[in-house]
């Protein structure tokens, strides 16, 4: 076997196979880290676990020690049960799950980085709001999970799954893109058309910033979660309705980096600048250092 670089490559590979991205990626591993399918299977099952019980955790409500955030998964998860809401059962659903994951992560609890922890919403609230209405079994589940992690090493060997690297673009848009491609295979895509919702994904949130108010992975970045968890399901119906990005998956990836470069340091997790900087977040950020709820070194 070659390694796996590109898109391209990866996509090429499980068409001549003619089999999935995520069995090809399986494949892959298997091959390179010398460790069995079950092996692999069952860390994967570890995560899923994780991600889980954040979502039942965070569904129940929790508050982040700094206050800045808290129990809007809860808000989000009882309005779409006693309404009938204009995203919809399955949307509403990811958009509420993706919110308490993240509120998790910020009140310390235990999430799965997917691929970092400020974007850890996002993927498990597409597989939770799906995994019943297309009857995935587990063996799906994992498999789901086994695609979105291989979009996520393309990201991070390609372009950046890094805030503090390539802006905020990096991390939301690198789920939002994971997500995508994993729930397009699930809905019977072809692995050229889940390159093209990696696409599609990316080019939906190029360019965004990362800029945490006081510094905290809150504000904005929790919110992002369910609004990335949204458009994931979007760009995977786009893609199976025919549609399909005029600019090659690859090349998408290569734009984000570039532009993650280009960024100023300002908007790459610094909270020098944005959302930061603004006087609201400013007086907040002076309120938390007053009462000792953040480093006074921030």
């Amino acid at each position: 076997m070659k390694l796996l670089t590109t898109m391209h490559m990866w996509i090429e590979e499980a068409s001549e196979r003619e089999c999935s991205l995520g069995e090809t990626m399986l494949q892959h591993e298997m091959w390179h880290s010398e460790t069995e399918e079950t092996v692999i299977l069952e860390r994967m099952e570890q995560q899923l676990q994780v991600m889980e019980k954040a979502c039942e955790r965070g569904l129940a409500g929790v508050t982040s020690r700094a206050g800045l955030s808290g129990m809007d998964g809860k808000r989000l998860n009882e309005y779409r049960l006693r309404n009938t809401t204009l995203l919809g059962p399955i949307v509403s659903q990811a958009v509420a799950y993706g919110v308490a994951i993240n509120e998790v992560n910020a009140s310390m609890g235990v999430i799965c980085a997917t691929p970092t922890a400020g974007s850890s919403g996002v993927v498990p609230a597409v597989l939770f709001a799906v995994r019943d209405a297309l009857t995935l079994d587990r063996r799906a589940q994992l498999q789901f999970l086994v695609t979105a992690g291989g979009v996520g090493l393309m990201l991070a060997n390609n372009a950046s799954i890094s805030g503090a690297g390539g802006g905020c673009q990096a991390e939301i848009g690198s789920a939002t893109a994971m997500a995508a491609c994993a729930l397009t295979e699930a809905l019977g895509g072809t692995p050229e058309q889940c390159g093209h919702a990696v696409a599609l994904a990316l080019k939906a949130l190029l360019g965004l910033t990362c800029d945490p108010v006081a510094g905290l992975v809150e504000v904005p970045c929790i919110k992002r979660n369910g609004t990335a968890a949204a458009t994931a399901i979007t760009c995977a119906e786009m893609v199976m309705a025919g549609v399909e990005s005029k600019i090659p998956v690859d090349e998408v990836v290569l734009a984000m980096g570039s532009i993650g470069r280009m960024m100023p340091v300002a908007l790459k997790e610094t909270a020098l600048g944005g959302l930061a900087q603004t006087e609201t977040a400013r007086r907040m950020t002076q309120q938390l250092r007053e009462t000792g709820r953040i480093d006074t070194k921030n």
